[in-house]
């Protein structure tokens, strides 16, 4: 299968680099320097994966993660100079799937790219639709969740630790568990990571997300599917 991906970035020699090596790895490569360009063309469809430079000229790279959120579950690298915790919260709270800062090895960023592609390609899908609490289905078949019957917009790390959840529902996993089956073994950054994602699903398909009923925290081990 071949995958196309989309480069989002101003610094010229940057894109081109990011692009010779990943063509030397066989993916399809667009580059594009201007952040709106970038939405319409997720919006064409057949993108399977961004890399967002954050310090675009014009819309910053935070908006134009925004406004691809609200229109496609496409995996997004945030490749940038902003390296600070803080920063690399916020870019996974936007959405963001991964982030990787400058200055970087364009063999490094290979890599998280088929780790990302590996884990957000097509798996066998569950066996039927799983009926969770507060009007929440899990419907693996057609890649979606629904809350009262309308799609709710979610990422392709929220959708998997989700579908995970569903699959081993009497199972607690630990965050590193998590961060194995999630990101892959070869994932370095913070495990805590997890966390986020799931304050993200949890704020999009729970009733009361500070009393969460369908991702359950277990104390002391992990998370679990709620009973």
């Amino acid at each position: 299968m071949e995958f196309t991906i989309l480069i989002v970035e101003d610094e010229r020699k940057i894109a081109e680099v990011v692009r010779d090596y990943l063509r030397n790895e066989r993916y399809n490569v667009e580059i594009t320097d201007c952040g709106e360009r970038a939405v319409e063309r997720v919006n064409r469809g057949d993108v399977d994966l961004v890399l967002l430079d954050l310090m675009l000229p014009g819309m910053s790279g935070e908006e134009v993660c925004k406004k691809i959120r609200r229109v496609s579950t496409v995996p997004i690298i945030m490749v940038t100079a902003k390296t600070a915790e803080p920063e690399r919260i916020e870019g996974l709270s936007l959405g963001a799937d991964d982030y990787i800062g400058k200055p970087f090895s364009p063999r490094e960023l290979v890599a998280r790219v088929k780790a990302v592609l590996r884990r957000t390609s097509d798996q066998q899908p569950l066996a039927e639709r799983i009926y969770l609490r507060g009007e929440v289905v899990l419907d693996d078949a057609a890649k979606r969740i629904l809350k009262k019957g309308e799609t709710v917009p979610v990422t392709p790390t929220e959708y998997k630790i989700l579908v995970l959840l569903a699959r081993h529902p009497r199972r607690t996993f630990s965050r590193s568990e998590l961060v194995e089956k999630i990101f892959g073994y070869d994932y370095e950054g913070d495990e805590r990571v997890i966390d986020t994602h799931i304050k993200n699903l949890r704020r999009k398909i729970e009733d009361d997300p500070k009393s969460p009923q369908i991702v359950v925290s277990v104390y002391g081990h992990g998370y679990r599917l709620g009973g």
